[in-house]
């Protein structure tokens, strides 16, 4: 069965709806994605999941004894002990039983006790292993480094941490305690590349249920199995990951243009036919006619265009609202050029971003370059000499910290290199995205800001512009410092439009944007034609733009790749560019020619290519793990389907036998008699697919 169901789930703040009629289910080891525009209550529907809110309407059924765990989009724990003594609170239970088997070791030394203090420790010391009681500590070690904490954070209170580390530290918490349903709104805002990656193959790994709300679409790519699709009226689900979600909504959507194209020609043909003959001697075939017209529109207005094709009218009629009398020859033409396009797609931007002259073929050269503040005595990173040519992407990768900004404002020439030297190309026209939104004036409008870079720009124009950005109305006139981090992220866009620049350096460009909007800034930055400096986080944006990666390493080896230096001579792979030798452990830029999955990919490589017999063996033995890790992610998803179609055979059982009972007695009313036969043929047909597929799976198990 489902570890939670929801039925008819409303939810309202005054006379504020945030959504309607959500009826879902979450099957017992599911890995859902929950997708939507910002503000459509994605937040506020995985609080009532989980029982931190309650619903206006419709109800929610948990499964009995179950055990969740809810990671909120900020905050984290509010006490004062440490980092490792908070990780300590997911495994009390374990802890307790440490203590019991302690006591019965030392009972077992009187003789008196020794017999009944025998017996309780065997069952309680295979208890206490089976449950990983002897490996917790270093569980805490293995989750801990994973989100990205050194060990010298374990002995910090938990106030002297950042709130991202508070974050982190309530996800490792979480990842402690192994609930039966992970909630997570957001799980990577605080962690870098190398940390989502190792909680990607956590999750990918770990046999619950999750759901999880993310703006990173290279991570719901990895850990998802399905996608809800969220609206202010009802949820969409589909099947796969997030790639596989974008290609089956683009189909959905074709089809059902298709549709509303083909039945909107076909009411307006019979509309043309009734009103050619509605007074000539056709006169009673045409009110017919009009009267199905009728019909239809409101069925259609009810149910929608999808719902009544290849439907006969029994179906129809049964699930819409329809009025006996048929309406005017001029109301049913206003109803159906009132019909508006089906699309699920939220507004959309309108970007425009041209260079307004070429650049040079030479953009940005380096030499010797080290990166850096003067006052701290060493570099941030060094890097090789760097070239970046017209046309091309350059995505600037590396953990928190590592200096990614820095280097953005040393080619700027906003702050000087520590040594070395940059040589920007000819004819440049540079834009820059600041991540933090700098550049904007807290006292400013939003028409002021664009002005400030469109200064003979009339205020229509700027009211124009601005709303191809989603700014509308007196939305215009609002101060900077009352937007939200999204808006800001808008408005810097808007701003940077207008440079025509033909190298555009953009630091996280992609912060605090939804999912719509990021994909609509993707489309538009792959149609750009100038040269492009990425720095992201957001490794579906990186994999799609970049031509080259430019990773800073800080000496931490990521991906499970040997450090810069320790490679050896003669084993580098096509598309590679390495950089010197550097010393283990050093700071350093790397340079690949190639795009994100390219460089995974090579670096994985180069772990097997770099290791000797024996690591040969681990990575055969690690390869074969992978292959029993795939077989048993089909068998989750597998049993995760067949308690959904019980769930469902049970329900549809129950609506079989409320029908059945209502035709043993049935009503005088022939027209009641008649839906309650065809809602039965419906319904034990649905069964017998339902039942049909249920087979289909078991036998697949066999």
């Amino acid at each position: 069965m489902s570890v939670i169901s929801t039925v008819g789930l409303s939810k309202s703040y005054g006379a504020d709806d945030i959504f309607s009629s959500i009826s879902v289910s979450i099957p017992r080891a599911a890995r859902i994605a929950l997708v939507g525009p910002n503000g459509i209550g994605k937040t506020t529907l995985l609080r009532v999941l989980v029982g931190l809110e309650e619903s206006s309407a419709g109800r929610v059924n948990r499964a009995r004894n179950l055990t969740m765990g809810y990671l909120p989009q900020e905050g984290g724990i509010d006490a004062s002990h440490t980092l490792w003594e908070e990780c300590l609170t997911a495994v009390s239970d374990l802890r307790a039983q440490e203590m019991e088997l302690a006591d019965l070791e030392a009972a077992m030394a009187d003789p008196d006790r020794t017999a009944a203090a025998i017996k309780r420790y065997g069952a309680l010391q295979e208890s206490f292993e089976r449950n990983g009681g002897y490996t917790y500590e270093t569980r805490i070690r293995q989750i801990l480094t994973g989100l990205g904490f050194d060990s010298s954070d374990y002995d910090r209170p938990l106030p002297q941490l950042s709130g991202g580390q508070r974050t982190r530290a309530l996800l490792a918490r979480l990842l402690l305690m192994a609930p039966e349903l992970l909630v997570l709104d957001e799980p990577t805002n605080h962690l870098d590349i190398a940390a989502t990656e190792w909680l990607e193959n956590y999750m990918n790994q770990w046999e619950g249920a999750a759901v999880i709300v993310s703006h990173d679409r290279y991570f719901l790519d990895q850990v998802s199995d399905t996608v809800w699709e969220m609206s202010s009226s009802r949820i969409e689900m589909y099947r796969g990951n997030y790639s596989a979600y974008v290609q089956q909504r683009r189909e959905r959507w074709e089809l059902r243009q298709q549709i509303y194209q083909a039945e909107r020609a076909r009411l307006e043909k019979e509309l043309d036919y009734i009103k050619r003959n509605i007074a000539s001697q056709r006169t009673q075939l045409s009110k017919g006619k009009l009267k199905r017209l009728s019909r239809e529109v409101q069925a259609i207005e009810s149910l929608g265009f999808e719902a009544v094709q290849g439907k006969n009218w029994a179906e129809i009629s049964s699930k819409a609202a329809i009025t006996v009398h048929p309406m005017s020859v001029a109301e049913v033409e206003q109803r159906i050029h009132s019909f508006k396009e089906p699309s699920n797609r939220p507004p959309r931007l309108s970007l425009g971003l041209k260079a307004a002259r070429r650049s040079g073929d030479l953009v940005i050269r380096t030499r010797d370059l080290e990166i850096g503040y003067p006052d701290e005595g060493k570099p941030l990173f060094s890097a090789p000499d760097l070239l970046l040519k017209r046309g091309e992407c350059a995505a600037v990768i590396g953990p928190n910290g590592a200096g990614k900004t820095t280097f953005l404002k040393t080619l700027l020439g906003q702050m000087p290199p520590l040594a070395g030297e940059v040589i920007m190309g000819a004819s440049l026209n540079i834009g820059y995205f600041v991540q933090a939104h700098e550049d904007l004036r807290p006292e400013r409008t939003l028409v002021q800001e664009i002005e400030a870079v469109a200064q003979n720009m009339l205020l229509a124009d700027i009211r124009h512009h601005l709303a191809r950005f989603l700014f509308t109305g007196d939305d215009v006139f609002k101060k900077v410092a009352v937007l939200s981090g999204g808006e800001r992220g808008r408005l810097a866009l808007a701003k940077l439009s207008l440079t025509g620049a033909n190298l555009l350096l953009l630091d996280e460009p992609t912060t605090h944007l939804d999912i719509p909007s990021q994909e609509i800034l993707q489309e538009v930055l792959a149609d750009y034609q100038g040269t492009m400096l990425l720095v992201s986080h957001d490794r579906y944006l990186i994999d799609a733009l970049g031509t080259r990666i430019w990773e800073i390493q800080t000496g931490q080896p990521r991906l499970g790749q040997s450090l810069p230096g320790q490679s050896l001579p003669g084993q580098s792979l096509p598309g590679q560019s390495l950089p010197g030798q550097p010393l283990p452990g050093q700071p350093r830029l790397q340079v690949f020619e190639g795009s994100y999955s390219q460089y995974r990919a090579y670096l994985e490589a180069r772990e097997i290519e770099h290791s000797g017999l024996e690591e040969r063996k681990s990575e055969k033995a690690a390869a074969s793990k992978t292959r029993r890790t795939s077989a048993v992610k089909l068998e989750r998803r597998r049993r995760a389907r067949l308690e959904e179609i019980e769930g469902l055979v049970e329900a549809l059982e129950q609506q079989l036998e409320v029908l059945s009972r209502k035709l043993e007695s049935p009503p005088a009313d022939l027209a009641e008699l008649q839906k309650l036969g065809v809602e039965y043929v419906q319904v034990q047909s649905e069964l017998d697919e339902s039942l049909s597929e249920w087979e289909q799976l078991n036998h697949n198990n066999t």
